[in-house]
């Protein structure tokens, strides 16, 4: 008899969720950057969007790491976004936000302690079906920037 632990589970329903959906629909793999507020820093990262799930809703996932105000930060953050498409104009309004993981060390001392802080975001933005973006991303919680702005590129994955 196989038994399940609760790990177990949320593995296989998240793989569940990522690999389900309609053949045609495709996940996209984006690359932005922009500028944050308190703290200030520069910031590029790296996110990956899932096909849809359940209607407009779809995942996305992603990596930054901004730079700045003394401070390195690394941002996890794990978005559920919901695309509403704007006509036949080929672009589309996005909204969405989830939980955040944010590393952070202080980047004047190459032996500083890393912390690990926890929170949230709001994101808000436009998308075009060619993949250009532009956001913005509310943050709260430790060390989560309360505001960035970014714009970015976004590819279909075949």
């Amino acid at each position: 008899m196989v038994s399940w632990s609760g790990r177990n589970w949320w593995l296989a329903s998240l793989l569940l969720v990522l690999f389900a959906g309609p053949v045609r629909a495709q996940s996209s793999i984006g690359f932005g950057g922009g500028v944050s507020i308190d703290p200030e820093q520069a910031y590029g990262g790296v996110f990956w969007q899932s096909p849809e799930i359940g209607g407009r809703f779809r995942l996305r996932p992603g990596i930054d790491g901004g730079v700045g105000s003394g401070l390195r930060l690394a941002s996890i953050n794990f978005d559920l976004i919901v695309l509403f498409p704007l006509g036949a104009s080929g672009w589309s309004l996005v909204q969405g936000g989830g939980p955040s993981i944010v590393l952070s060390s202080l980047s004047d001392y190459q032996d500083s302690p890393r912390e690990v802080h926890a929170g949230g975001g709001y994101l808000f933005g436009f998308a075009h079906d060619n993949g250009f973006f532009a956001e913005f991303r509310l943050g709260g919680g430790g060390f989560v920037p309360n505001l960035k702005f970014g714009a970015g590129w976004a590819v279909t994955l075949k």
